[in-house]
């Protein structure tokens, strides 16, 4: 009967897969508008192939060269998994396929969406967010068909009746393709938030502020890679981050449930294995029937528009909740599992997501008094408008650190019957908790993907001079998409940071299992073999007055630093040749501003293309090797303590840029709204300057960072035989 369970959990990505097929089928159904709106569409979805295109042969080529890498340390020098290198492909693809079909979609949906909003409000909203589902529901389809898979064919390579831990060997082998699914992710979000904040700043700085040409104006050169940007940083890249922060959630907490409940007997490991699984199989058919939910009125207020996709959310929410509980009650009424307890748990991270984003919209929505003060501040200048925002940012990580914190002593205590020596359940509480942040993520990804395609949908209304009422629909479509694209950043930073908790359990328990398949003979792997998740801390020096580990942890938090240190200035040399050519257009190419002339579009799509391209490297790379670096050096402590200072620091660091660059967006909206002396006074001007500080903060650095934390988690763990080799020789 539990075998047949497990058939449940590919039919669901299957089912998520061909919902996702049937809202872009119908998405095509719809009028794409004029001819000047198809021109426009066209050239967009053109540039962002074309990147697309280029980025994906980078990403092939490092591919290749870490999976040779990882082929010789499983067959050369015996110190890793064999399926390794093949998971880290498969992790990676899929990662990149599911990025690939939601900015198709997202691409094809603008023009649709602006025609649509020339109707109504409500179809514009409708095409838009069901186009925005297609990205949610192909990355939790792929998802759960990737891993569903790989668990089916290691059972067959591992069956229980030959070896009794196989469920160990399985779920530590699944869970190292979430590097390939991390490497892809950030490769993605840097490359792409690189990109389209480099077209964004160019367009901002020398159109709006410098010109006086308002926003997505034909006039201007960078308009066209401006919208391609949203799409391969806010889409192609929000959905390869979600995508692996959804396969780590799952993945960690099944290993996490083998190596909990293993030495009480397979059956009742396997059940704690297959759990996630189910939770986020339910979460699809939940998330699928929240979609259909999103609907609004004419003239609806942004608060209004907020409440019609919270309806959505939400519902699906409250139904997980419900449904999970049936789902463990199943798995687990006729054991001593605490099923009520590992239940609580999981509701406590779904309300923890949900609070998470309740506090962004707060401090980032245009209809609160954060956002409005910023607005205001702009009335004395850019710099006061600067200063309000990194206020602002800084107090709205108070409220998230909070969640998450309570969050975790919570599912850590409801687990484990509020017993803090039961480790194993008490990880798997948490772990588990991070499962229900995600596990409506079909439809709270649909909320982050509609609000790029909400954007150009704008961009679109505007070039094509469609009339001031349909520019006013856009329009406040686009303020929402803000919003939501910053609760949805928020909400992956979050999930990051539970993920990564439970993946540092993970980590600790893949270094067990490494001594005990590649150093048998070692003294101490007959106390790991026997011990719990205490002796294992022991065994490997990791405690507070080891200072490799503090060293680690220095370490750790210096990256997170570093790495946005790197994104950021990486934009500022990417958008410099941006503005720098926008500038030479006007002053060059006769009758540009008048309208008499048309802009190369294509020559400033290929600046924020090979600047993307060449400027993503390093940060990617230095992800990669301090990890090795450190564990080579330090050993296991010191990973533990560097995945900690990058877990730590990094989760206040990314919500805090986050939060900061999607206010002073939202502010600058404010005042375009007709607000403080609306377009072009000196408030709005003020106001660009801000937003133009945010860019990089809010769509490049800050939401690279929770791929930057697990990330390194996911390469600690796939390079636990060389941390386990120089960890040896120390000792």
């Amino acid at each position: 009967m539990l075998n047949n369970l497990f058939w449940i959990i590919p039919v669901c990505s299957v089912i998520a897969l061909v919902f996702a097929w049937y809202f872009f089928k119908n998405m095509m159904k719809h009028e794409e508008g004029s001819d000047l709106m198809k021109k426009i569409a066209l050239y967009v979805r053109q540039g962002a192939m074309a990147y697309l295109k280029q980025q994906y042969k980078v990403v092939t080529i490092v591919f290749i060269v870490l999976s040779g890498i990882f082929a010789f340390l499983a067959y050369g020098l015996h110190i890793q998994n064999p399926f390794i290198p093949f998971a880290f492909i498969t992790g990676g693809f899929f990662s990149g396929l599911a990025g690939y079909f939601g900015m198709k979609t997202a691409t094809y949906a603008s023009s649709r969406a602006a025609y649509a909003a020339s109707k109504s409000l409500n179809d514009g909203l409708r095409v838009a967010f069901r186009s925005g589902a297609v990205m949610g529901l192909v990355v939790v389809g792929l998802a759960l068909l990737d891993i569903s898979i790989w668990f089916f064919i290691l059972n067959q390579i591992y069956p229980p009746d030959v070896d009794p831990n196989n469920l160990l060997i399985i779920t530590t082998t699944t869970l190292t393709f979430g590097m390939g699914a991390s490497t892809q992710a950030l490769f993605a979000r840097v490359g792409g938030g690189i990109y389209t904040k480099a077209a964004d700043v160019g367009a901002d700085l020398v159109g709006k502020v410098e010109a006086g040409i308002p926003e997505d104006d034909p006039r201007n050169p960078a308009t066209i890679a401006d919208n391609v940007g949203d799409n391969v940083g806010d889409v192609a890249g929000m959905g390869a981050d979600l995508y692996e922060s959804y396969c780590g959630s799952i993945l960690s907490t099944a290993a996490l449930g083998a190596a909990a409940f293993v030495s009480q007997g397979a059956d009742l490991a396997f059940r704690a294995v297959i759990a996630p699984m189910l939770i986020a199989a339910v979460g699809i058919i939940l998330s699928v029937l929240g979609i259909f939910l999103v609907r609004t009125k004419e003239g609806a207020t942004q608060k209004q528009l907020l409440r019609s996709l919270g309806f959505g959310v939400n519902s699906s929410a409250v139904l997980i909740a419900i449904f999970s509980w049936i789902v463990l009650w199943y798995l687990f009424k006729d054991t001593l599992f605490n099923y009520n307890g590992v239940w609580a748990s999981m509701v406590v991270g779904l309300l923890a997501g949900i609070g998470i984003g309740q506090m962004t919209e707060y401090f980032t929505s245009s209809s609160y008094r954060p956002t409005q003060r910023i607005a205001h501040a702009s009335q004395t200048g850019p710099a006061t408008v600067i200063i309000s925002g990194i206020g602002t940012g800084m107090i709205s990580v108070t409220f998230p650190v909070v969640i998450v914190g309570a969050a975790i002593i919570l599912a850590y205590g409801f687990a484990a019957s509020w017993s803090f020596t039961d480790f194993n359940m008490g990880l798997y509480g948490i772990a588990i908790s991070a499962v229900g942040m995600l596990s409506t993520l079909g439809i709270t990804l649909a909320t982050d993907a509609y609000g790029p395609i909400a954007d150009n949908a704008g961009g679109n209304a505007e070039m094509s001079h469609l009339g001031p009422e349909v520019r006013k629909r856009t329009d406040a479509l686009d303020a929402l998409g803000n919003t939501t694209a910053a609760t949805g950043k928020g909400f992956a930073i979050g999930s990051a940071a539970l993920t990564a908790l439970a993946l540092l359990a993970s980590f600790l328990e893949e270094a067990r299992q490494g001594m005990i398949h590649f150093h048998p003979d070692h003294p101490l792997t007959q106390t790991l073999k026997d011990g719990n998740m205490m002796d294992i801390l022991k065994v490997f020096d990791v405690n507070v007055m080891n200072p490799r580990l503090i060293v680690g942890v220095f370490i750790g938090s210096m990256t997170a630093f570093l790495f946005c240190g790197l994104t950021m200035n990486a934009v500022g040399r990417a958008a410099k040749s941006m503005v720098e050519e926008v500038r030479r257009q006007f002053r060059e190419i006769v009758g540009i501003l008048d309208g008499k002339a048309e802009p190369d579009y294509a020559r400033c799509v290929a600046i924020s293309t090979r600047g993307a391209q060449h400027e993503m490297m390093l940060p990617a790379f230095l992800a990669i090797l301090i990890p090795i670096a450190t564990g080579a050096i330090f050993g296991v402590a010191g990973v533990m303590g560097l995945l900690i200072g990058s877990l730590s620091t990094g989760f206040i660091l990314a919500i805090f840029m986050a939060n900061s660059g999607g206010a002073w967006d939202n502010a600058k909206k404010f005042i375009e709204e007709g607000n403080l002396g609306g377009k072009r006074s000196d408030p709005h001007k003020a106001a660009v300057v801000g937003d133009t500080v945010g860019d990089p903060f809010k769509d490049t650095s800050g939401p690279s960072l929770n791929i930057l934390i697990k990330l390194m988690t996911m390469v600690s763990i796939v390079m636990v035989g060389i941390t386990l080799t120089m960890n040896l020789i120390m000792m």
